[in-house]
């Protein structure tokens, strides 16, 4: 019995050995997979593993560098037409945007290196008895003539200096729904009318577009009857992008005020009317060649920007152009000055 009992008991140890020696690999498996397992975890939250555990985000597409602003560069000035005269008369045009903060932003500084024969200003924002000094004193322009708002002071507003007195100066267009808001100077010289306009925005939200259209078919009979007795040079700021290459982002502001069709179509009219964009037929294919920029998200060194400034000639005078300038590195305005170089 005794001997029995011994057996018994051996073999029982030995089961019991068996079974730790089980449970002892079982348990370092287990340990093994889970630091395996932590091993994995960690690798994932260095490439963005959510910190409440939830399973890794993907990886996202690296993002995209920022594209380098293509500027347009302004070529060399030529002063020689097509039919090979050189050029006679120099007409800068420039919103200010201000005429107060812009004469404070040394505006005048770079209008005396430019020296044009005729200046023309737009959205000038200043009742006459408030210019300053510096600008109604200056012995260059001699000449010096200013339409106002008369129901807003502060608004819109344009002006036009001049080297040689003209034959005669017209305010407005000969319609008082216009004429209030200051936005037209016409000056009769020998060869030819010039006439600077702020034409009117379409606004925010398009609340003035209808207004705008009316504009336009009486601004285009106004300069039409002009054309009739003397060949014309149009500047300023006329608040139309006319063709997708005359801004950045055409697709995203065809609802926007100076890229709705209506306005476009408008400027097309004029065009159609016996009128010629100056740039345009200069250089056709010219892109991100603009005149305006908005102050906001850094849109002047992007270059995105609108061509909202022209010179619009006459047939007539086409084969007198010699040059049509986007002087675009002249500060001073959310606008850039232009000028025209023809013989006249």
């Amino acid at each position: 019995m005794l001997l029995a009992e011994l057996q018994h008991q051996k073999w029982t140890a030995r089961v019991l050995l068996c079974v730790r020696v089980v449970c002892l690999r079982g348990v370092f498996a287990v340990r093994a997979s889970s630091t395996m397992k932590r091993g994995k975890n960690e690798e994932a939250a260095a490439d963005g593993e959510n910190d409440n555990g939830t399973a890794p985000a993907k990886k996202g597409k690296k993002a995209k560098e920022p594209e380098a602003p293509i500027l347009y560069e302004d070529p060399p000035d030529k002063t020689t037409s097509k039919d090979g005269r050189d050029a006679n008369m120099k007409i800068t045009s420039w919103n200010v945007d201000g005429l107060r903060a812009w004469v404070k932003k040394k505006g005048l500084d770079w209008v005396r290196e430019e020296a044009p024969d005729v200046l023309c200003l737009q959205e000038t924002k200043c009742a006459e008895k408030a210019l300053p000094a510096e600008i109604t004193s200056m012995p260059e322009y001699p000449h010096k003539y200013w339409c106002g708002s008369e129901e807003k002071e502060g608004y819109s507003g344009v002006a036009m200096l001049c080297k040689t007195e003209p034959i005669n100066v017209t305010y407005g267009i000969g319609k008082e729904e216009h004429d209030k808001e200051g936005r037209v100077i016409t000056a009769e010289f020998p060869a030819f009318f010039l006439v600077t306009a702020y034409v009117p925005n379409a606004s925010r939200g398009l609340v003035r577009l209808d207004y705008r259209k009316t504009w336009d078919v009486d601004f285009r009979a106004y300069l039409s009857d002009l054309d009739k007795r003397k060949p014309l040079v149009l500047c300023g700021d006329l608040n139309v992008a006319h063709e997708e290459i005359d801004l950045k982002n055409p697709k995203g502001n065809k609802k926007n005020a100076g890229f709705t069709p209506e306005e476009r179509e408008g400027f097309g009219q004029l065009l159609e009317a016996g009128f010629a964009d100056s740039f345009r037929e200069l250089y056709p294919e010219q892109a991100y060649a603009y005149t305006f920029w908005t102050y906001m998200m850094n849109a002047r060194s992007k270059n995105v920007g609108w061509r909202l400034d022209y010179f619009v000639l006459s047939s007539a005078l086409l084969p007198g152009l010699c040059d049509s300038k986007i002087r675009n590195k002249a500060m001073g305005s959310d606008h850039c000055p232009i000028t025209l170089h023809i013989a006249v």
